[in-house]
């Protein structure tokens, strides 16, 4: 296969304050790098800083790029070219030519999503790939206020439980109506976007959490929706009390800070593995009762742990998810990928910046790397698509048959 007919991604970044010259700067660079090549798709992201010019920006990409799908959101910073860009104007384009596959974009308020006892059949058809020959993966990129994303995500699960999902909520905006969402040369101001592509692309997901465990994993014996009353029939305040007297200093410096439940979800692992946790957020405690408020649904008998998070430990848990990654899997040159980071990781988590995006590029080798900082990341955990936050998702999207 000649390099015309390759696959290829490119993605660069831009910053200053007028948005019609750093479309223009980004165009131009995306277009040398691809040698003439005239891109399928083209993802944007951009910041709020030209929020009064959101409803032009699909025009002035569509001006450059006659014949790509665009596709993008609002950003509260944004990655391109391997730079991650916070609290600067900015803008970054992602595009990738694509040859042999198929783009299936689709916009919705998911206000009239499939019933929950629907088919996956209906579920295809709702989502137009009812004819779709092979397996698609997903992009997804929603508005935090407005969108369903959850009942969403597990349609799309259920009508396709062996595609990759991948994607982020849009920042930048403080309310409802304040994001913008990106499709053809339309402006949504809610719901949501998803791209399927089909054909010769695989997509291979990484969803670094940042979490290490502490204490023992025990088991729900008792709870109501999302409160904690028990843990292996005791108070999950008085479990926690003796975890910190043993916990050292440092420890118990993150317990009152940065303490967090994974809840152990269905997966399928080898011997010996451990099932994989979903890591919440504990919001609140109770301490008449000794219950503790999570940030999702329990049942009783799931498995759980409590969790720290800081700098340290999602570092350790990056470099160690991407190195069995690299070890795992040999790139072609015409690959690239798409992070989907925690605005609440970049910076202000590692006190240096570009850090989860030079992390990427060192252990998995030079490839295209765009994305923004979302106000929740969406990526796999066990097989399941969920809803993540503090998180750095990774969509490494590859062709089939290179």
């Amino acid at each position: 296969m000649s390099e015309q007919e390759q696959m290829a991604w490119v993605s660069v970044s831009e910053t200053g304050s007028n948005l019609s010259t750093l479309v223009a700067a980004a165009a131009d660079r995306l277009h040398s790098a691809l040698s003439g090549r005239a891109p399928d798709l083209v993802i944007v992201f951009v910041t709020p800083h030209f929020a009064a010019y959101y409803g032009h920006l699909p025009a002035l990409l569509h001006e450059r790029f006659e014949d790509a799908l665009i596709v993008g959101c609002s950003a509260g910073g944004v990655i391109g070219g391997g730079l991650e860009v916070e609290n600067r104007p900015a803008l970054s384009l992602t595009a990738a030519v694509l040859p042999g596959v198929v783009l299936h974009p689709m916009h919705s308020d998911t206000l009239t999503l499939p019933d929950e006892d629907a088919s996956p059949d209906v579920w295809k058809r709702w989502l137009g790939l009812d004819a779709a020959t092979t397996p698609p993966h997903f992009i997804v990129l929603a508005d935090p206020f407005s969108a369903q994303v959850e009942p969403f995500l597990n349609g799309l699960d259920y009508a396709f439980p062996d595609s990759a999902k991948i994607g982020g909520l849009a920042s930048g905006g403080q309310r409802s109506g304040e994001n913008a969402l990106f499709l053809h040369q339309q402006v949504h101001r809610a719901g949501l976007v998803c791209i399927g592509l089909t054909g010769n692309i695989h997509l291979d997901t990484i969803v670094a959490q940042g979490c290490r465990p502490i204490g023992m994993p025990v088991t729900v014996t008792r709870c109501r929706d999302n409160v904690l009353f028990e843990v292996d029939h005791e108070s999950p305040l008085v479990y926690l009390n003796r975890i910190f007297q043993d916990a050292s200093d440092y420890d118990r410096q993150l317990m009152r800070t940065a303490l967090f439940l994974g809840v152990a979800v269905d997966a399928v692992t080898g011997p010996g593995e451990p099932a994989p946790f979903l890591v919440r957020n504990l919001i609140g405690a109770d301490y008449n009762t000794g219950s503790v408020n999570v940030g999702a649904l329990l049942r009783e008998g799931q498995l759980v742990q409590f969790h720290l998070r800081d700098r340290k430990t999602s570092q350790q848990d990056l470099d160690l998810l991407l190195s069995q990654y690299a070890s795992e899997n040999h790139l072609p040159a015409q690959a690239g990928a798409l992070l989907f980071s925690c605005l609440g990781r970049g910076q202000f988590l590692y006190g240096v910046p570009n850090y989860d995006s030079a992390s990427f590029l060192g252990k998995v080798g030079a490839r295209a790397l765009g994305g923004f900082f979302c106000n929740g990341e969406i990526g796999p955990v066990g097989g399941a698509t969920f809803i993540h936050g503090y998180t750095s998702a990774f969509g490494i999207f590859r062709p089939v048959h290179a």
